[in-house]
């Protein structure tokens, strides 16, 4: 077996139990067991709206994954790009680069139960409303970030290009959250307000467990995607490092050989 042979082989073993720990198997139980208190919720406890009717529990699994794919997910992203354009750590640039694959998937989510809601709602599934075309091109931008941060060149400038379109991404975010005051468009304004919300009793009881078990979920997705980033980096770190050491026996043992001065060999002087 080759050292790079041996070396996959401990990176395969050391993968199999290091992105869990006690802290992580103790928290997904407890997202898994908030779930599925959410989803008992959502769909039995809580009542059919007056106007929507059961089309508003589509409503406690959309807004919690719009606030979670918009504001946390890309929030991190945005903090940590610029974390990482200021320090140019690796943790900053793993954490950018994690929470945006889960942000963006949230964001799918989000756009695919809106499309599913709009249909009673609006007779539509889609309609290029203020709201949903800033939020569809939100999504764009951050799956056009994961794709620079697989192309081929230098990790340093691939991470500082994915930086900066972190950071410009989350500026879209800014026109989401404005997008129904600043036009006129079909989606509905703000449905949540401290002061006077438009949902009350069972409604925003199951919207708040719908938040805090997204939430959750988010959670544990980043500490395990974050584990996983971080074990790719020391995997590629350490093939480098294996193919040097390589390369620098085979230099060493071309170096030990005799020179070819190019005359004759003895069988062949012996032969004369």
């Amino acid at each position: 077996m080759t050292a790079t042979e041996e070396s996959a082989t401990s990176l395969e073993q050391t993968v199999a139990g290091a992105t869990s720990s006690r802290f992580s198997q103790v928290f997904g139980t407890l997202t898994a067991t908030m779930l599925a208190v959410f989803l008992l919720f959502a769909l039995v406890f809580s009542p059919p709206d007056v106007s929507q009717r059961d089309a508003v529990r589509l409503f406690y699994i959309h807004v919690p994954s719009a606030i979670v794919a918009l504001y946390l997910a890309f929030g991190i992203t945005f903090v940590a790009s610029i974390m990482y354009l200021r320090k140019g750590t690796d943790f900053w640039d793993l954490l950018a680069g994690s929470s945006a694959e889960i942000g963006v998937l949230f964001c799918a989510f989000m756009l695919g139960t809106g499309m599913l809601w709009g249909k009673p709602t609006w007779g539509v599934y889609w309609q290029w409303d203020p709201r949903l075309t800033s939020t569809a091109i939100s999504f764009v931008l951050f799956a056009g970030y994961l794709a620079i941060r697989r192309l081929d060149l230098d990790p340093t400038v691939r991470s500082r290009r994915a930086a900066v379109l972190g950071i410009i991404g989350f500026l879209n975010v800014i026109v989401v959250r404005q997008s129904v005051q600043w036009w006129r468009g079909l989606h509905q304004g703000q449905t949540l307000d401290l002061v006077d919300s438009q949902l009350s009793g069972m409604h925003y009881f199951s919207f708040f467990l719908g938040l805090v078990s997204m939430t959750m979920v988010f959670g544990w997705l980043l500490l395990h995607r974050f584990r996983v980033a971080w074990l790719e980096t020391q995997a590629d770190a350490a093939t480098l490092q294996t193919a040097l050491a390589e390369r620098q026996a085979e230099a060493a043992d071309y170096t030990a050989r005799p020179p070819d001065t190019g005359g004759p060999t003895t069988t062949e002087t012996e032969g004369i």
